[in-house]
């Protein structure tokens, strides 16, 4: 069992000025799978855990990660009537009581069954730890950057890309945005055809592996928005490095598409990430779980990335289709990563740079 220690009021007031400290014990919260399933990608900082107030354990809140991205504005005024649609796998009986916690706590409109913001589409009522507290982490980032967005969670039967793609199809069916905090080694093909949405985005994690030898499905579809990771260290000023465990990779299966003409990216195929935002769980953001972990917890991964991006194309929410090849026609709108690494393939794969790179691709959002 794992024991959790607080941190002091005073690394609580430093990591909400974006100055966290480089270290802390994280670990993965879903294990590795078998071929034919996919696993989560969120990170738990272990040595963080209880409120101190007024701060909640150090975790990004969601003011810091608007300020971050130059949303504060738009964040609090747009968004209304949107619905992003987070899938995962397995039940969390607890998700709704939780997300009105996260929200009442950072004075968030609330967002419940009751007044038809929050939908859970559930698929088994069979639970699992890891998956629940992946469920919170998703759902309260989209609270953190969209808060008058709608909010579906699409809870698959089974970690299994079947179930997954059935989740999938439920999701793009009835919502605009869809995050997918999860992935797997690309290979069958036989799914690809769910993973493309008329109007909107879907968005998918690249992994927590850094470069991946063989590239994160659906992540890198031509039609998924591939979502790296970057460590966050200040956010007023910004600072951000290409975070270590931020998936890369090319794929050996996908056709270099349009969009990466003329783009660097090592690869002769398609190539991933397309875009990125916080990852680290050194610099992590807070998210609130109780189904196994006691209340207030910090977590990282391309999870967290992957929903921030979900919610900050819904807080855009424009009436085209946000895709892969929109983000790089405008790609001067993101905040450029020149530094940081994900393993040893040099750039732009591994290191970051000028342009594209790897682990975080075009950047991070910078407003809408």
């Amino acid at each position: 069992m794992l024991r959790f220690a607080t941190i002091t009021p005073q690394q609580a007031t430093a990591a909400r000025r974006g100055l966290w400290p480089r270290r802390g014990p994280s670990a993965r919260v879903c294990g590795d799978v078998g071929k034919g399933f996919a696993r989560c990608q969120a990170w738990l900082r272990t040595d963080v855990q209880g409120e101190i107030q007024p701060d909640t354990p150090g975790g990004y809140a969601p003011s810091d990660l608007q300020t971050a991205y130059g949303l504060t504005s738009d964040s609090g005024t747009r968004g209304g009537g949107v619905t992003v649609a987070v899938v995962d796998a397995y039940d969390d009986p607890n998700a709704a009581a939780d997300l009105d916690a996260y929200r009442s706590r950072y004075g968030l409109p609330a967002c419940t069954v009751s007044n038809g913001c929050f939908t859970k589409r559930q698929y088994t009522s069979h639970t699992n730890t890891g998956w629940a507290a992946e469920e919170s982490v998703d759902i309260d980032m989209v609270s953190a950057i969209c808060p008058n967005c709608k909010i579906l969670l699409v809870e698959a039967a089974s970690p299994s890309i079947a179930d997954f793609t059935t989740a999938e199809r439920y999701a793009t069916a009835h919502a605009r945005y869809v995050s997918n905090s999860w992935g797997g080694n690309e290979g069958t093909t036989t799914y690809d055809g769910d993973y493309r949405i008329s109007c909107g985005a879907i968005v998918a994690a690249t992994g927590d592996h850094g470069y991946n030898a063989t590239a994160q499905w659906p992540a890198i579809l031509p039609s998924v928005i591939a979502v790296g990771g970057t460590s966050l260290t200040s956010i007023s000023p910004r600072v951000e490095t290409a975070w270590s465990g931020a998936g890369s990779g090319c794929s050996k299966i996908y056709a270099k598409p349009g969009f990466q003409n003329g783009v660097n990216t090592g690869c002769s195929m398609r190539a991933q990430a397309d875009v990125s935002a916080d990852a680290d769980p050194a610099t992590g953001v807070a998210v609130y779980d109780t189904f196994h972990h006691g209340g207030w917890l910090v977590f990282g991964g391309t999870s967290v990335a992957a929903a921030v991006v979900a919610a900050a194309l819904a807080v855009e929410s424009t009436t085209g289709v946000d895709s892969p090849g929109n983000l790089y026609a405008q790609r001067s709108d993101f905040n450029e990563i020149t530094s940081g690494s994900n393993g040893g393939c040099g750039a732009p794969l591994c290191t970051a740079g000028p342009g594209w790179n790897g682990p975080t691709g075009l950047g991070t959002p910078n407003g809408v």
